[in-house]
């Protein structure tokens, strides 16, 4: 990337190495990302033990869902920037970055809204325990108080990476994850504000994150054309009919793996507190494979993004298998790990013994579902690069309805195998996007996908 331009170029040179230095400071970020959404619950069940752990699981399950439909929307604009980016059409990429700010601060304040609304609701849907209900209302209304900065970092980094800058967000969530770290420490462990606590100190992390990121980009506006001033701030139509196809999908993408994962939440929760407990540990356990998945998803997807723009088809399959043999190798390692000292894993989360007893019913879905993240990432670098807003919906439905909650109730329930089946279920969902993907890649139809950008001109 020169001095003048924030914009880099993802279609020429090494493979390996262009894959590697965009998606490192992603999984860099992502790492400090889980981190950060991790220690409210480590610090928690060491404080407050399983309720407090079950707690943060049942409120972040609500706090999820409302933070991936937005981020379905600014990761729909960063595909379109990278395609436009290939396509150097800088006219219409001042428009976009425009359209997605307005876009996604208006879907910020209905999520506000949803969720105060029907938080209490959502309590009741997910069977939170009555022990740690309370703990989990606090928890989700404080951290959604804090969604518009989610919703303001996601807009930054979509920029920034879709521009083909992938180092800068590693810093911004590197602020926000010490800052939590630390404020989680003092509030819950010294203050003993228990849920409020970790919740306040993540929106504080977050809130820092953002204006430093703001302040950021501002300073390079010149670079990339966007001049900030408030006329800029407008939703232009041509800009939004490409947004909306690609990112309602990517939403209900992102969005209905979070609704399955709630229905099967219901139904572990209902066994009791240390199961509410021990699958707030599957899921952050299954949040560190989807920091590597993502990582080199994005970057895949940036990659394929550009080449379409830029009308090199040749080095879309060859971007596909370097991306499924870097986080083969990385997942197979983490999962090797998990399988050999589960018990060392598991008491990083917590001491409680009534929840550590029944832990190593957790072994063997964590290893598949990790496993399961490199072909999601080889699915969805083609799906989401390619731009292809109908196959993103096709992905969305059976990835997170119909594969997620059907595998889970065929085998939870009607195999008799209970919590088993229903991890075990969450985790085999996890292989549905590779299958979509590389059907998709043998129809030969992503290569026209560029269509996202065809009526822009180029400047």
């Amino acid at each position: 990337m020169n001095e003048k331009t924030m914009v880099k170029d993802l279609t020429q040179g090494s493979i390996a190495k262009t894959l590697i230095n965009y998606a490192a400071p992603i999984l860099l970020a992502n790492t400090l990302q889980a981190v950060y959404n991790l220690v409210d619950m480590m610090v928690m069940g060491q404080v407050e033990g399983g309720v407090g752990m079950a707690a943060v699981s049942i409120g972040g399950e609500i706090v999820q869902l409302a933070t991936f439909l937005l981020i379905g929307f600014t990761v729909a604009g960063q595909i379109i920037l990278a395609q436009l980016v290939g396509a150097q059409k800088r006219e219409s990429i001042k428009r976009m970055i425009g359209t997605i700010f307005v876009v996604t601060i208006i879907m910020a304040v209905c999520m506000l809204a949803i969720c105060l609304i029907f938080g209490n609701t959502f309590l009741r849907l997910l069977n939170a325990d009555p022990l740690a209900a309370p703990l989990a209302k606090t928890y989700y209304l404080t951290c959604i108080c804090g969604i518009f900065f989610i919703a303001g970092y996601n807009m930054v980094c979509a920029v920034l990476r879709g521009m083909g800058d992938s180092r800068r967000p590693l810093y911004f969530v590197a602020i926000a994850s010490v800052l939590n770290t630390v404020l989680d420490i003092l509030f819950v462990a010294v203050f003993r504000w228990s849920a409020f606590g970790a919740a306040l100190a993540t929106v504080i992390g977050q809130s820092v994150s953002f204006f430093v990121a703001l302040a950021y980009l501002y300073r390079r506006r010149e670079s990339f054309g966007f001049d900030f001033k408030l006329s800029s701030f407008r939703v232009y139509k041509e800009e939004l009919v490409p947004l909306i196809k690609l990112g309602i999908p990517m939403s209900i993408q992102m969005a209905s793996v979070t609704v399955s994962k709630a229905v099967l939440a219901a139904w572990i929760n209902s066994s009791g507190y240390a199961y509410s407990a021990l699958n707030g540990i599957f899921s952050k356990l299954g949040m560190f494979m989807g920091v590597i998945s993502s990582s080199f998803s994005t970057a895949g997807g940036a990659s394929v993004a550009q080449c379409i723009g830029a009308k090199k088809i040749e080095r879309v399959p060859k971007i596909m298998g370097m991306v499924f043999l870097i986080t083969g190798v990385i997942c197979g390692t983490v999962s090797l790990m998990v399988y050999l000292f589960p018990e060392f894993v598991f008491e990083l989360f917590t001491k409680d013994m009534t929840v550590i007893d029944i832990s190593g019913v957790l072994v063997v879905p964590v290893v598949i579902c990790m496993m399961g993240g490199v072909g999601r990432s080889v699915g969805f670098s083609l799906v989401n690069g390619s731009g292809n807003s109908r196959l993103n919906l096709i992905v969305a439905l059976f990835d997170g309805i119909v594969a997620r909650i059907g595998f889970s109730y065929v085998m939870g329930f009607l195999l008799n195998m209970s919590v088993r089946g229903f991890w075990l279920g969450d985790a085999l969902a996890g292989y549905m996007p590779f299958a979509v993907g590389i059907v998709f890649y043998f129809t030969g139809r992503w290569k026209d996908n560029s269509r996202l950008i065809k009526d822009n001109k180029t400047v």
